[in-house]
């Protein structure tokens, strides 16, 4: 009889969202027969909120308005929700969006920095805080993840993507998805829905600099670009977000092939599509639309819902359709796609914000996780045995980010308070009060020119057992519009870490920043780096947990670090060429020691920066040391439908237990078309005792082993594949095998 129950009780679970959805469906259809067509255009406009102004009440009264963008006061969230519920002719809820990019008020590391956690735990679990505290305002709708496959640190948006790799990206930001959505049931009073974006190819604008267009082939995008998008979508992501930039002279926010062919017809997506900040307008711009009035037919019959803030539907799409230009068929299908979202959201049942609650705004919890995920997203990149510090060591604090509340927040943060940062000086005043230290900043801010207080940096070096300089980016200089075409340290701070040196002390450089910078000719002038994308509201004691030995370094790039920027693009899965460069290839400087030669072959290389980045994707150190051996397939063969297991053996040969993140790589020698050297196709985060060992398995799919061809359909293809375990993309433990 148990066992009956339990079967039922398993039939009915998977029933029941059936029937739900049908329920909604049904639902949407009697409200869309009750709709005009002008409340139904109304449903696809969005607006910004400044004010409830008299004109912004008419609108609502009157249906004009299907979202408002940026209403964080939950006494003014319901006051515009009963507006639209009780004075409107056909009550419909409003979906809040807002910017909740890496936190809402509790503020986690960028999502680079999250990114180099490799652990998509950390990274849900920042997306469920944020969700949780966003949706007590009543927000329910933000714009994460950003999915841009970024491969240019000149690129100011690289800050807010997860990174140059397709495969870590859409983990990663299927991970999101579901710390945002609340695993699905978006009803959830801590959960809002989720907006991927940006629909598709805008990390690879030209030169890095943003809002410029792509130039991206059919072939590379299948490959990279696309697919982070699927991987969320098949997680349930509630909406997407068109991009800027043209690619292939068509702007994403009219591109009818990815927004249905692609979109609708292959993922089965059926949520709805919003066009970014006036992305839509733009297109007159791009030379695509001569005016507003063909912008809204372009972008109503390409399949774009929801056109946010540039006004094109609300003005010209009841007239078009009445002149035959857009099909009504075209406005229902796109009402419907944003009706099924705020019934999903629970918005028809309760659009309102239950005010008597306490507040969820920076829970200890919340902090607590921050503080984690600051942790485990920092990247040790170099160790000359002078980490980890003992606490007994006098400690000179030197630098413009040591105390810098705002800055160690990072781009995206509209709803973080700076009162509320833990600095690594705020860090020392408090939790670590014990510590003898000397603080110098030296420089007011990261691009103050100012050298006059070098001497008192040095001389507090001078006075201490070690310097600790805290160096990098304000966090205005990453972000949306804030590209750069210098990454160097900016200002003279490369001088002040060189002046710091010259006390001959061991020197320490932190590094917080929103990108990765050219940090080559810093190297030598510091024995130890940590680097930290921004790391948010508990950055500061986080540093201190790693620098003093409480947690062990443990992140990982996600993304190649360059040697200076003209290397760039460079990034490791790329394609080899007909000529690759020898594994050993020298520099200029050694070129020119033998008299008369001016090249090492005709192969692909640069003369002064050679053929290898600085760091390559994967890479970071820890307080211990990893080993691997004993690499192991469960078969030298498999059929093109097959699946392989990959083992091997990881030890922690060091003194510490430490976390080491197990990365996995393939390459598919020989292609129907060139296949990229390496491809990250799997990692494990993995934790080890002082001598303990571990074998960590893998199972590669033909999901992993696949690949788009020529006829633009995916396939795995027969024939030889390498496969390599390690700690970064350089990893050498190797094996190979056959599909047959």
């Amino acid at each position: 009889m148990k066992i009956r129950i339990i079967v039922l009780s398993v039939l009915i679970s998977s029933i029941l969202p059936a029937y739900a959805q049908i329920d909604v469906e049904k639902k949407i259809d009697e409200l869309l027969s009750k709709m005009t067509l002008e409340e139904k255009v109304g449903q696809m406009n969005q607006l910004n909120f400044d004010a409830l102004t008299d004109d912004l009440v008419g609108n609502l009264k009157v249906g004009n308005v299907g979202s408002l963008l940026n209403v964080t006061d939950p006494e003014m969230v319901n006051q515009v929700q009963r507006i639209v519920m009780n004075e409107s002719r056909v009550p419909i809820p409003l979906i809040i969006g807002r910017d909740v990019i890496h936190g809402f008020k509790t503020i986690f590391p960028i999502p680079l920095g999250q990114a180099a956690s490799f652990s998509p735990e950390v990274v849900e679990e920042g997306a469920r805080v944020a969700a949780a505290e966003a949706r007590s305002t009543g927000v329910t709708w933000t714009f994460a993840p950003m999915l841009d496959i970024s491969r240019d640190a000149r690129w100011g948006r690289i800050a807010e993507s997860l990174g140059e790799d397709p495969y870590l990206t859409g983990k990663l930001g299927a991970a999101m998805v579901r710390g945002f959505q609340g695993s699905g049931d978006l009803a959830s009073r801590d959960a809002i829905a989720a907006c991927v974006k940006h629909f598709v190819g805008y990390g690879a604008s030209e030169g890095g600099r943003d809002y410029n267009s792509t130039n991206i082939p059919p072939l590379l995008m299948r490959n990279v670009y696309l697919p982070p998008f699927h991987e969320t979508i098949k997680a349930g992501a509630a909406t997407l977000m068109t991009s800027f930039n043209d690619n292939d002279e068509i702007p994403a926010s009219g591109n009818g092939y990815i927004l249905k062919n692609i979109l609708r017809d292959e993922w089965d997506f059926d949520g709805f599509v919003v066009s970014d900040w006036a992305s839509m307008g733009e297109m007159i711009a791009h030379g695509f639309a001569k005016d507003a009035r063909q912008v809204a037919e372009i972008s109503a019959n390409a399949g774009l819902d929801m056109e946010m803030v540039s006004g094109a539907y609300i003005v010209h799409l009841a007239e078009l359709v009445c002149s035959g230009k857009v099909p009504e068929e075209a406005v229902d299908t796109a009402v419907r796609n944003i009706l099924r979202i705020k019934f999903r959201l629970g918005l028809f049942e309760n659009p309102y914000v239950d005010t008597s609650k306490g507040s969820v705004l920076y829970a200890d919890e919340h902090l607590k996780s921050a503080r984690q995920a600051a942790v485990e997203s920092a990247i040790l990149l170099k160790n000359e045995n002078i980490l980890p510090l003992s606490e007994k060591t006098k400690i000179a604090v030197i630098g413009p980010m040591a105390d810098a509340a705002h800055d160690q927040l990072g781009t995206w943060i509209f709803d973080g308070d700076k009162n509320y940062t833990v600095t690594p000086v705020g860090a020392l005043k408090d939790e670590y009060k014990h510590i003898n230290y000397v603080y110098e900043p030296a420089l007011g801010y990261s691009r103050d020119k100012n050298k006059a207080n070098f001497e008192k940096a040095k001389n507090a070096a001078q006075s201490a057992d070690v310097a600790v300089v805290f160096l990098g980016e304000e966090s205005i200089l990453s972000g949306e519009a804030h590209s750069l075409s210098n990454i160097n340290l900016i200002g003279v701070q490369s001088e002040l870490l060189q002046a710091v040196k010259s006390a001959g002390k061991p020197v320490v450089l932190v590094i917080m920043a929103g990108r990765p910078l050219t940090i080559e000719r810093d190297l030598p002038y510091a024995d130890a780096v940590l680097y930290n994308f921004h790391p948010g509201t508990m950055g500061g004691p986080a540093i201190w947990d790693l620098l003093f030995g409480k947690a062990n370094p443990s992140g990982k790039l996600p993304v190649t670090f360059v040697r200076e920027v003209g290397q760039i693009p460079m990034y490791y899965n790329h394609n080899n060429t007909g000529r690759p460069a020898p594994d050993q290839v020298s520099m200029l400087d050694d070129i020119e020691q033998e008299a008369g030669q001016t090249s090492l072959g005709n192969t692909s290389f640069y003369l002064d920066s050679g053929r290898d980045p600085l760091f390559p994707f994967g890479y970071g150190l820890s307080y211990t040391q990893f080993d691997y051996s004993d690499l192991v397939l469960s078969s030298k063969t498999i059929p093109v439908n097959g699946s392989l297991k990959v083992k091997a053996t990881v030890k922690n040969t060091g003194k510490t237990e430490g976390t080491e993140v197990v990365q996995l790589y393939i390459q598919d020698v020989v292609g129907s078309i060139v296949r990229p050297v390496r491809e990250l196709k799997g990692f494990q985060r993995v934790t080890l005792k002082a001598g303990e060992s571990k074998t960590v398995e893998f199972t590669l799919t033909p999901d992993e082993l696949g690949f788009y061809g020529r006829d633009l359909i995916k396939r795995v293809e027969p024939g030889d594949f390498n496969v390599w375990i390690g700690g970064d993309s350089k990893a050498s433990l190797k094996g190979s095998f056959v599909v047959e």
